[in-house]
């Protein structure tokens, strides 16, 4: 590139080859690197300057690079003029993944950064051990110094857990997603199937678009592939089910073709069969019921401006509609069940047929149920039953004293859940936010805010802790009501979900890759922090970068138009 501009540019090819030649050294690695450092540490300080003294909470994951190296991703969660803001703080080579090791990392991250552990307020990790453990683990020796930094286990990840144990709530069902993981690897494992299945996708999307069934329009019947499920990652088990639904077709003829041209005998035959039955398309059905409600839900937990009061909400939300689905659900599923087999020429079982239950002898008829029974009470029921339970359990901090007094804070239907004692307990948890005057005005203060918030109409549109803050903020109300605020400001600072490390290691990958594997730790840290916040990148000034860079020990001053 250089060569092409000297081509075009009289003035650099005589700087280059005539006034200084051997020791133009711009383009050499070592220069690229204290360049990408002074563009780093400039977005550092500009990250320090938006956040001041201000409280803050800190978001962190592990993952391996290309390199197989263990990089910790630090996240840093605060408040700026009433708004709740992430910012990617750094990354930062681990050798041990130790509670020990990591909380000493992360002490250095923060005092690089010039942020002090006394200013934190909430910790979001995963579920590891060595991360949320209650004896010796990261959280807990964090907590040991500071009391205030409260541990959240992120929502997105338990919510996963929910999703992961319910496809395993009973044999039925769990036989179901092994079919599913058999039907995406036959159906998709080589090239040639895969080509083959778009190309009867496409012949399919054809047919009925020309017979009226489906229409077009822009972003519909876009080409797609099958996805394998995974307990890791969010969401795949209702993108798989939902593409083998709207593929079903293809999925069919492929399985088809595969066990005709093998060589060799394969369970693509044995496939069609178990896909073409009832109970499979039960199933299929039921769960993508379940885990369209679970999605929407993992969605908004990702979000980078949600709340704990929100997430809480969002949670409860999903339980309600679980519990109408229990009550009410039933025959609505069945008759959608009946509609798809009836379409593909699935056969429909008579409801009254004496069965064995799943897994049990047929001999002596001890254990014969109805196919009703088999269906709606050991399939449907214990599917949403199962789910109920594991929400209870990964989420039974919810009704813990904090998050009870943060949720009385909600100003949805006119401040409904606030509760006065609960929440002026916020003030002891956090006593060291709080003076003892402060102890004894904020009845007095709360009092006067919910009556000024319930007569006046502007905090009307507030639908969430969020908006509330912003809205308090516009109109200066964080002036008349200094407590209260303070208080909204910390629960907004706990951690809901650690979606925004995840959105780090994914930025990682196309910043270290297989040609660029010997990357240091340090270039890979200034990259990625000029890339996932290149919006405040852009921003800053040039001459204060080429400032710091000429600080570096240049022979000579840079040019003034740079």
């Amino acid at each position: 590139m250089l060569d092409w501009y000297k081509a075009r540019k009289e003035e650099v090819r005589i700087a280059f080859d005539e006034l200084c030649p051997g020791n133009a050294q711009m383009i050499s690695s070592t220069i690229q690197k204290q360049l990408a450092k002074s563009c780093g540490d400039a977005v550092r300080r500009a990250i320090k300057q938006e956040m001041g003294d201000n409280l803050f909470s800190v978001l962190v994951d592990e993952s391996r690079d290309i390199s197989v190296k263990e990089q910790m991703a630090l996240v840093v969660r605060y408040m700026n003029k009433g708004e709740v803001i992430e910012r990617f703080l750094g990354i930062k080579h681990v050798k041990e993944t130790t509670s020990e090791a990591l909380k000493k990392a992360l002490v250095e991250v923060l005092g690089k950064n010039g942020l002090l552990i006394a200013n934190l307020r909430g910790q979001g990790y995963d579920g590891a051990s060595n991360m949320r453990g209650e004896f010796n683990s990261v959280q807990k020796l964090v907590r040991d110094e500071n009391p205030y930094a409260f541990y959240m286990h992120c929502f997105a990840h338990r919510l996963q857990l929910v999703v992961v144990a319910v496809s395993r709530c009973c044999s039925s069902i769990e036989d179901f997603f092994e079919y599913v993981t058999l039907i995406v690897n036959a159906a998709g494992s080589s090239c040639k199937r895969k080509d083959i299945l778009l190309d009867q996708q496409r012949i399919n999307l054809l047919a009925k678009l020309e017979s009226g069934e489906i229409f077009s329009g822009r972003g519909k019947n876009q080409e797609t592939s099958l996805a394998r499920p995974g307990d890791t990652r969010w969401g795949s088990h209702y993108k798989t089910l939902a593409r083998i639904e709207s593929m079903w077709d293809a999925v069919i003829e492929v399985l088809t073709i595969v066990h005709e041209d093998e060589r060799n005998p394969s369970r693509a035959g044995g496939l069609v069969q178990i896909m073409e039955s009832f109970s499979f398309v039960f199933i299929m059905k039921l769960m993508l019921q379940i885990l369209r409600i679970t999605n929407q839900l993992s969605q908004l937990l990702q979000r980078k401006d949600q709340n704990i009061v929100q997430a809480m909400s969002l949670v409860t939300d999903v339980k309600s509609s679980l519990a109408n689905l229990r009550n009410h659900g039933w025959e609505p599923l069945f008759e959608d069940v009946k509609i798809f087999c009836n379409a593909n020429d699935i056969p429909v079982p008579n409801m009254d047929e004496v069965v064995p239950r799943f897994g049990r002898s047929r001999k002596g008829g001890r254990n014969n149920v109805t196919q009703e029974h088999f269906f709606r009470v050991d399939t449907f029921f214990a599917a949403i039953d199962s789910i109920t339970t594991e929400l209870d359990h990964r989420f039974n901090d919810m009704a813990s004293e904090l998050l009870c007094g943060f949720a009385c804070l909600d100003p949805r239907d006119s401040f409904s859940k606030f509760d006065l004692d609960k929440v002026a307990k916020l003030i002891d948890i956090y006593d060291a936010d709080f003076s003892n005057d402060d102890r004894k005005r904020i009845k007095i203060e709360l009092e006067l805010f919910i009556n000024h918030m319930r007569r006046h109409d502007d905090f009307r549109v507030c639908h969430d802790l969020a908006t509330l803050a912003k809205k308090m903020f516009e109109l200066e109300k964080n002036i008349m009501f200094p407590m209260v605020y303070r208080l909204i400001e910390l629960g907004l600072l706990l951690p809901v979900a650690t979606a925004s490390v995840e959105r780090a290691f994914s930025a990682m990958k196309i910043i270290k890759t297989d040609l660029r594997s010997k990357m240091s730790n340090g270039w890979l840290d200034d990259l990625m922090v000029c890339y996932i916040e290149r919006e405040i990148f852009k921003g800053i000034d040039l001459a204060e970068i080429k400032k710091e860079f000429q600080h570096k020990g240049r022979r000579m001053p840079l040019p003034r138009s740079i």
